[in-house]
C-alpha cells in the first residue's frame, strides 16, 4: 500500500528490459479488444490473475472470479495468491524473460509507472478494461497514468486519516476533532492533563510524514520541472511540526522498530488517543479493547498546517494487463467485471476495501462510516510523485525521518541529507531545490 520499487528489484531488471516489448507509453500497436468490445459472448480461452490481496480476502475474490465465468462461460480464470512482498520482482523477472508472467496482475500503484517504463504493460485507453474512465475518482486513476497513458485499472485506493477515541475526548470534554497541528497538539495536552492518556504516537516511515509536509505546501518533488523538493523550507517546515509533536510530553516516543505496529496497538489499547493511519488499519482496530463499541472510533481528514492545507497521500493497487498476453481480449473483459462498480460494492461491503469508481459509493457502502469517512477524505488527498523507482524513495526517507524524530539531526539537516541521497543514487538528472 505504500511502497514501490526497491533498489534490488530495478537492478535486478534493468539488465533485463532489452528483451521487453515496447516503448515507454503510446499505443499497443495491435487490434486486441476489437472482439471483446464487439462481441464480448464469443471471447474465449484461459488467463491467469495475480492476486497480491491477503489470505482472508481470497474468498470474496474467488466469489467473483465465480461470478464473472457465470457471466462469460467460455473464458477460464486462474486467480493464484502472490505474496505482495515477492510479487514485485516475481513479475518484473517473468515479463523480462517472456515466460510465466500473468495476464492479469494487480499491482500497487506504486510499481505502475516502473512496470509501464519497462514496457511490462498494456495500454488501455479505448480498451473494454477501462470502461467509463469519468466514474473513477481522479486521484485513483492519476496513479494508473504514465505519459499521459493509461497502463491500469484503479482496483481500490486507501490515503491517511485522523483516527480518534471519541470516549477519550468526552471524558477530556472535548467535542469535536482538531483541524490543525496546532490544534491537535493543544488536544493531547488537554487530554493528557484531564484523562492521563498520551494524545498520540507517530510512525516514523516517511509516508506518515507527508501530511506534515503537505500541511506547509511542501512535497516530495517537483516530476515535471525534475527538482528535489523535499528539503524546501515549506517542508522543513512541516518536519519541524513532526519533531515538536514527536518530542512533547504529549506523544509517546516513536518506535525505531515496527513503529506502525506500535503505534497502532497503543491506539487500539487505548493507550493514545489519536492516530494517524488509513482505512486498512479499521478491523484491526475494531479488534483492540478500545474499540469494543465501534461507536467509539472516529475519523476525519488529517489535520492542516500553518499555510492552511491539509492533504494525505493516495494509496491502493490496480487492476494491469501484461503486454505480453496471448489473451487480451479476455484480459480486458476479467478487468472491466472486476472493476465495475458493482463487483467494488461486494468487496467494500465484504471485506472493507475502499472503492476507485464513484458510483460504487452506494448507501451499502457509505453506511459504514468509516468507508464514508475516508472516502471524504479522498477528497483532499493527492497522488505521491508518479515515476518509475518511487518505493526506493521512502526507503532513505524512513531513515533520515527516523534521525530527524529521534533529534540525531535537525529537520533542515535531515532533509539536505536525503535530499542528496536521492539525488546521487536515485534521481541523477534531478536539481535540488
Amino acid at each position: 500500500m505504500r511502497r514501490g520499487m526497491t533498489v534490488a528489484a530495478i537492478a535486478g531488471v534493468l539488465a533485463l528490459t532489452a528483451t521487453a516489448c515496447g516503448d515507454d507509453g503510446g499505443g499497443s500497436g495491435d487490434s486486441s479488444g476489437r472482439k471483446a468490445a464487439e462481441d464480448p459472448q464469443s471471447v474465449s480461452g484461459s488467463i491467469t490473475w495475480w492476486d497480491t490481496s491477503n489470505e482472508a480476502e481470497g474468498p470474496t475474490y474467488d466469489k467473483l472470479v465465480k461470478a464473472f465465468r457465470a457471466e462469460y462461460p467460455k473464458i477460464k480464470v486462474t486467480r493464484t495468491s502472490v505474496s505482495f512482498d515477492q510479487a514485485e520482482q516475481k513479475f518484473k523477472t517473468a515479463a523480462a524473460s517472456g515466460r510465466g508472467a500473468p495476464d492479469v496482475m494487480r499491482t500497487d500503484v506504486g510499481w505502475s509507472a516502473g512496470f509501464a517504463h519497462l514496457g511490462f504493460l498494456q495500454p488501455l485507453d479505448g480498451t473494454p478494461a477501462l470502461e467509463n474512465p469519468g466514474d473513477f475518482l481522479p486521484g485513483p486513476l492519476s496513479t494508473a497514468k504514465w505519459k499521459g497513458v493509461t497502463f491500469g485499472v484503479p482496483q481500490v485506493t486507501d490515503t491517511l486519516g485522523l483516527l480518534w477515541n471519541k470516549k477519550i475526548f468526552a471524558e477530556a470534554g472535548i467535542t469535536e476533532p482538531p483541524a490543525t497541528w496546532d490544534e491537535f497538539i493543544a488536544t493531547a495536552k488537554t487530554i493528557k492533563k484531564r484523562t492521563g492518556v498520551t494524545g498520540t504516537q507517530l510512525n516514523p516511515e516517511g509516508y506518515f510524514s507527508l501530511p506534515f509536509l503537505y500541511g506547509e505546501g511542501g512535497d516530495m518533488l517537483d516530476v515535471g520541472g525534475e527538482k528535489i523538493t523535499v528539503n524546501s523550507p515549506a517542508a522543513v517546515r512541516g518536519m519541524e511540526t513532526a519533531l515538536k509533536l514527536a518530542q512533547s510530553d504529549v506523544a509517546l516516543k516513536p518506535a525505531t522498530t515496527d513503529g506502525y505496529v506500535a503505534a497502532q496497538t497503543a491506539f487500539k489499547d487505548g493507550r493514545i488517543a489519536m492516530i494517524i493511519n488509513g482505512p486498512w488499519s479499521v478491523t484491526d482496530t475494531y479488534g483492540g479493547k478500545a474499540f469494543k463499541d465501534k461507536a467509539d472510533l472516529g475519523i476525519a481528514h488529517v489535520p492542516a498546517g500553518s499555510a492552511g492545507a491539509a492533504a494525505a497521500p493516495i494509496g491502493g493497487h490496480n487492476y494491469s494487463v501484461y503486454r505480453g498476453s496471448k489473451n487480451k481480449d479476455a484480459a480486458y473483459l476479467f478487468v472491466k467485471f472486476m472493476s465495475s462498480a458493482k463487483s467494488q460494492e461486494l468487496t467494500a461491503t465484504e471485506i472493507n476495501t475502499l472503492p476507485t469508481r464513484k458510483s460504487a459509493y452506494t448507501a451499502a457502502v457509505t453506511a459504514d462510516p468509516a468507508k464514508k469517512a475516508f472516502q471524504e477524505s479522498l477528497a483532499i488527498s493527492r497522488a505521491r510523485p508518479v515515476i518509475p523507482g518511487v518505493g526506493d524513495l521512502f526507503v532513505a526517507f524512513d531513515q533520515h525521518y527516523v534521525k530527524i524524530l529521534r533529534g540525531d539531526v535537525s529537520p533542515e539537516e535531515g532533509l539536505n541529507a536525503l535530499a542528496k541521497e536521492w539525488n546521487s543514487k536515485l534521481l541523477k538528472n534531478y536539481s535540488i531545490g
